[in-house]
């Protein structure tokens, strides 16, 4: 996944225009608001998502991956532990994923339109794999499977109630059977990459370590996803990684088809009038007129008033003393400078 927000080794250095705040903010938030409706709408069945819930558990019995359980017990047994947990699931990443793309963005400026691209991917994949499989989170299945919603049962200390991390009474305006993949793993990958890869402190490295494990630990501890909803996080991670790059070619061949559309007599003239700065100045594009100045021919050297290049010829027809490209002799003598004089005057 690295590579995803590497640039290559032969790539040459970056010319375009730093990132815009004004057109990354409104980008980002019309992405995240398709993402936030297409969650909502893409709600499955309940007894399909408590099917799908149940075959995860049975697979994982079958392979002995069995983590849920006992973390979920010592949460729902040690408040000290089970009360910030729910803090942490229910607002790092609101909190940490736009933290780091801003980081991003003012410190890592060449690479931030690869990660911002590599987030969105993994998100929208991760909105298909709601669709296709909608699957009921530990915490609400029967109770006879044996887990607790912790966050129900620590609902006093916070800002949630019923659903999840929702507000109290707003537990509608989420789909509480997005559980596969967890994105909360997917997003605290990401930002743990980033963290590794580009920090320099070394705190700043071990953060990128220890959040996305942290979290891992987290969601399965509060009841909101099983160990294969993490596993399924990072695979989506992993997918919008390697989408990072015929995506963006796409972005820029889309760009470049819109500009033709739009300005393309504008652009023709732009390219043909004189260049701005840099190796276009220096080499012009062929058949470029310049409207303003003659081409220099001099290289830099000029003669004094009254001197002449030697061997320097006048017409017959100029006056006296007037060279061929018209410049003034001075005080010359007339009799040395015609053509009628003999070549010895001359």
């Amino acid at each position: 996944m690295p590579h995803a927000i590497a640039p290559p080794a032969n790539a040459q250095p970056a010319t375009g225009h730093r990132p815009r705040w004004w057109t990354e903010l409104p980008l980002i938030a019309v992405v995240y608001a398709l993402y936030s409706v297409g969650r909502l709408l893409v709600r499955g069945d309940v007894t399909t998502a408590v099917d799908h819930g149940l075959a995860i558990l049975r697979l994982e019995q079958a392979l002995y991956l069995n983590a849920e359980h006992p973390l979920n017990r010592l949460f729902t047994s040690t408040p000290s532990l089970g009360i910030p947990a729910d803090f942490a699931y229910a607002s790092l990443h609101y909190a940490v994923t736009p933290a780091v793309l801003i980081w991003m963005f003012r410190r890592r400026s060449a690479l931030y339109r690869s990660a911002r691209v590599w987030l969105m991917n993994s998100t929208l994949l991760g909105l298909v794999g709601f669709s296709l499989m909608p699957t009921c989170p530990p915490r609400l299945l029967d109770a006879s499977h044996g887990f607790v919603d912790t966050m129900a049962q620590y609902s006093a200390y916070g800002w949630w109630g019923q659903g999840a991390s929702a507000p109290r009474g707003l537990s509608g305006m989420t789909n509480q059977y997005a559980a596969m993949p967890s994105l909360h793993v997917g997003w605290s990958l990401w930002c743990g990459v980033l963290l590794w890869r580009h920090g320099r402190h070394p705190l700043v490295r071990a953060a990128g370590v220890a959040y996305p494990l942290l979290t891992t630990v987290i969601v399965m501890g509060t009841a909101n996803h099983y160990f294969l909803d993490a596993v399924a996080g990072a695979a989506v991670m992993g997918a919008g990684a390697l989408l990072v790059k015929p995506v963006t070619r796409f972005a820029d061949r889309v760009k470049a088809w819109g500009a033709a559309r739009v300005t393309g007599p504008v652009a023709v003239l732009f390219t043909a009038g004189p260049a701005r700065g840099g190796a276009d100045a220096q080499h012009p594009a062929s058949g470029a007129v310049s409207a303003t100045a003659p081409p220099n021919v001099s290289t830099g050297c000029e003669t004094s008033p009254g001197e002449r290049i030697p061997g320097q010829r006048t017409t017959s027809a100029d006056p006296p003393g007037t060279a061929v490209d018209g410049a003034s002799a001075g005080g010359a003598d007339p009799a040395a400078t015609s053509d009628d004089a003999p070549a010895a005057a001359r």
